[in-house]
């Protein structure tokens, strides 16, 4: 199942007619209880992302459940054209390669920059090289579905298993995914580069009783 599209922008008109299309997508699916609230608050997450993400921005936002073995997959999509001019708004493209931007506080602050960066730029390529917040970008291969084949995507349960396991190594990584709501409560957060798009993913799995 897909829900209908609901346009979205930086200063977060769309919100509610967003949050209307999360309703409706939990009571289409059954869920009740803790299950439809982590579902709410992962759309409130996504959307906040998108606030002042940059100037004129507009993203499309929708909902897809998937019956699986274990239980219903949701996603929870905000896509956007890359086709920004990379010379618009320089004073926000001051991203550090260190990935330690001021504006890149967080699990949801890296992804809103990694958003938000590859929006401005027209090659993958130009991208990759400029922007490392997140840093364990690759590239999609055989053996899933032809939409996503051979483009560059971010995964955050990539991410966490490439932080040693000695949390004193890398205090700061660890520390922000133990204090992200969307680390806790999702299953997965891709960040896709594809087809002249931006996508951010959110992915929970809904387990049958």
């Amino acid at each position: 199942m897909k829900s209908d599209v609901i346009q979205i922008y930086s200063d977060l008109s769309g919100r509610e007619d967003a949050l209307i299309a999360a309703e409706n997508f939990i009571r289409y699916n059954g869920f009740t209880g803790k299950d439809a609230m982590h579902i709410r608050l992962l759309t409130e997450e996504l959307i906040s992302m998108v606030h002042g993400v940059m100037a004129k921005f507009r993203g499309d936002l929708w909902f897809e459940s998937e019956k699986t073995k274990e239980g219903t997959l949701c996603r929870i999509c905000i896509s956007t054209d890359r086709n920004v001019d990379p010379n618009q708004e320089e004073h926000l493209l001051s991203v550090a390669t260190s990935g330690k931007n001021e504006n890149a506080k967080g699990i949801m602050g890296k992804i809103r920059e990694a958003f938000r960066v590859s929006a401005q730029y027209s090659t993958e390529g130009a991208y990759m090289n400029e922007y490392s917040a997140l840093n364990q970008w690759y590239s999609m291969g055989s053996g899933i579905p032809n939409e996503y084949a051979m483009e560059h995507c971010w995964s955050l349960t990539k991410y966490r298993g490439s932080l040693p396991s000695d949390r004193n190594a890398a205090p700061e990584e660890w520390d922000e995914l133990e204090k992200s709501i969307v680390a806790k409560l999702s299953d997965d957060v891709k960040v896709w580069l594809k087809n002249g798009k931006t996508q951010v993913t959110l992915e929970k799995l809904i387990k049958y009783t």
